[in-house]
């Protein structure tokens, strides 16, 4: 890793000069879009019923060490709802960055994480990984908890890639396997099948357990530690 690390939101040169990928910013209507996305989710929030089931001892201790917390794709409607209250919950003021896919659907969540003032970071592994590694690396080192969906943008659903291991080993943080179950939900046709909950649900939030990835952890090691994250969340995940 090299020693200098990039600002936070650092003024990206055109890609056709230097090969470094700009993401697409959010479009008017994406962020009236995401406005009342985000009126939407607080109102629905508003009459579910949450509970936590903590097996990776997070809402534990003092709460100071930043985690990367791993959710699956399909899940996140309710994600930032949940970190509210996560925050709420271990009673310090905790701040979060999470990586979003520098396309242009990617603008539309961004700006939604940014109503809930969690700081996006654009990339995937198909488009700009490597700035956002060091991006994400950049608010680890500043205490920001890191947010990333395994399975996406794209998929395949439940199989976990291999950015979120590279991630804990360049950071050092541990990775908190991360899911969630709605009692009552829609689930659309996507290649995720998006769940999206319904009014005076039940939304029990379940962080099922976490691993780490050693700095100088082999191939092979971090192989194992995918698998094992992998298998973590599957075994909590309730469709």
């Amino acid at each position: 890793m090299s020693a200098v690390r990039p600002t936070p939101n650092p003024q990206t040169p055109k890609p056709g000069l230097t090969g470094v990928v700009t993401p697409h910013p959010p479009a008017w209507h994406q962020r009236l879009a995401a406005s009342l996305i985000y009126l939407l989710v607080r109102t629905v929030s508003l009459t579910i019923r949450y509970r936590m089931r903590d097996d990776a001892g997070v809402l534990e201790g003092d709460g100071t060490e930043p985690v990367v917390f791993c959710i699956w794709h399909n899940r996140l409607a309710l994600c930032l709802e949940n970190y509210r209250l996560y925050t709420q919950r271990v009673g310090r003021q905790r701040r979060m960055a999470a990586m979003v896919s520098a396309s242009k659907d990617g603008g539309l969540l961004a700006r939604i994480l940014e109503h809930y003032n969690v700081q996006p970071v654009r990339g995937s592994t198909s488009r700009r990984g490597r700035q956002a590694l060091l991006e994400l690396t950049t608010w680890a080192e500043r205490g920001y908890d890191l947010a990333i969906t395994p399975d996406g943008p794209r998929g395949p659903r439940y199989v976990v890639q291999d950015g979120v291991t590279s991630l804990a080993q360049v950071t050092g943080l541990r990775i908190v396997a991360v899911t969630c179950k709605l009692t009552w939900k829609l689930q659309l046709r996507s290649w995720d099948r998006f769940q999206i909950p319904l009014p005076f649900s039940q939304c029990v939030t379940h962080f099922a357990g976490s691993v780490r990835v050693p700095r100088d952890a082999s191939d092979q090691e971090r192989e194992q530690t995918r698998r094992r994250l992998e298998e973590l969340l599957k075994q909590a995940t309730v469709d």
